[in-house]
């Protein structure tokens, strides 16, 4: 059976991946630092028909990361689709506007969304490569491409990895291995700003599978309303 590796899978989007992927026959590695709520989205998925392994590790501990990515492709025996997606950002740093920014306000965030994603794709991609077939999947929020100053050192991070994801499919074009980056322009669920549109994460996971089937050329996907 083909594999899906959810780094950040959590109880919206990465549940959703994980159902859209799990429908169509993959078996699904799902990769967070909470053990509890990890295992719980496991037993949901497995109650579904879907067959889902808890794989704990925290994004910011590169060789937890890495680890629970090789316990992953051992235990399915090889990862065909890497999806990579953390929950962070808002509640897990001080936000800046772009003036009132310091390094260190970056800095966390780069090691949350950049670093984290370089880590993982270098635990999976060599043996992507060799087989000559693989997807890399990367999100953000729309600000990575259209910034808004009250998150501006969130938004500089992200920037960053979505600069590097459409580097990366340039770089593997013609290897037979997808990398894409994907933009989510809504609140998923419900809307934390007034007026903000919003979405179900089962609206949004679609957008993954295409790239992964139907849309191998493209280096990036924006979901908005």
């Amino acid at each position: 059976m083909p594999t899906i590796a959810i780094v950040g899978a959590g109880p919206q989007l990465g549940r959703a991946i994980a159902r859209t992927f799990g429908t169509h026959g993959y078996d699904v590695a799902l990769i967070a630092r909470n053990r509890v709520k990890l295992e719980k989205l496991a037993g949901e998925l497995t109650a579904e028909g879907i067959t889902a392994v808890a794989f704990p590790a925290d994004v910011l501990d590169r060789e937890a990361l890495t680890r629970a990515l090789q316990d992953a492709s051992a235990r399915f025996g090889g990862i065909d689709v890497l999806e990579y997606s953390p929950v962070g950002g808002f509640d897990s740093t001080v936000l800046t506007t772009p003036s009132a920014t310091e390094p260190s306000h970056v800095q966390h965030e780069m090691e949350f969304q950049l670093y984290g994603a370089i880590t993982a794709t270098r635990a999976v991609l060599p043996a992507m490569r060799e087989a000559g077939a693989g997807t890399l999947l990367f999100t953000t929020g729309a600000g990575s491409i259209d910034p808004v100053p009250q998150v501006g050192n969130v938004n500089a991070a992200a920037a960053a990895l979505r600069n590097w994801v459409v580097n990366l499919h340039k770089e593997l074009e013609g290897t037979g291995v997808q990398a894409a980056h994907v933009g989510i322009d809504v609140s998923i669920g419900m809307s934390v700003i007034p007026g903000f549109p919003t979405a179900q994460a089962e609206e949004i996971s679609p957008v993954y599978w295409e790239l992964h089937t139907t849309r191998r050329d493209q280096a990036e996907l924006v979901f908005s309303r």
